[in-house]
């Protein structure tokens, strides 16, 4: 890695600013997060405040450890999408631990009213540069419910391979999902960043 995460922050894209969160934040985070339609399809309901708090608390303690420091240990980077001044989103990227540290999954939530214009995309390819550039990525992946078809069209976008459909993997909200995975290895993302 060729600096600390927390130095290269905050990321910038051409319309977006990728940062750490912020107690004005939380607002924001809780009206997408608060939405069912939103979470329909992410690893977690509903959130409520405390839920809003909770999860940002976990955004700020994983941001105070540098993922070199702990080998065997997983580790998370989740950064508040800025559209000129306003929380829009979030963005995640997860390293695991020990022998998969060269392998990251992306992820990505949204507030409904700014979909449709790129600016998923946009920020998960700013994350995408990272594990690949800065982190020494091997493979980057995202893991989906396949009825998600925004997401879908959002990995595809990234140039990412539709890899696997697991049947039922998934157990939430008293129901089983399936799960889609789509990947990115640093040769193919190298080769469209000529």
């Amino acid at each position: 890695m060729s600096a600390p995460v927390a130095a290269l922050l905050p990321l910038h894209t051409e319309r977006l600013v990728l940062r750490q969160v912020r107690d004005s934040d939380v607002d924001a985070v809780l009206g997408y997060c608060g939405d069912a339609d939103v979470t329909r399809y992410l690893p977690f309901g509903v959130l409520d405040r405390e839920g809003v708090l909770a999860r940002v608390q976990r955004w700020r303690d994983e941001l105070d450890r540098d993922p070199a420091d702990r080998p065997d240990d997983g580790w998370m980077l989740t950064l508040v999408v800025d559209l000129g001044g306003t929380a829009i989103g979030d963005v995640m990227l997860r390293l695991g631990g020990a022998e998969m540290r060269s392998v990251a999954e992306v992820g990505y939530v949204f507030a409904p009213s700014y979909g449709g214009r790129g600016l998923a995309t946009e920020a998960a390819r700013a994350m995408v540069d990272l594990a690949f550039t800065h982190l020494g990525c091997h493979r980057v992946q995202a893991q989906l419910d396949p009825r998600n078809l925004a997401s879908a069209r959002v990995c595809e976008r990234l140039g990412m391979t539709h890899e696997a459909h697991l049947r039922q993997d998934w157990f939430s909200g008293g129901t089983w999902s399936d799960t889609s995975v789509f990947g990115l290895l640093r040769d193919e993302w190298s080769a469209t960043q000529r």
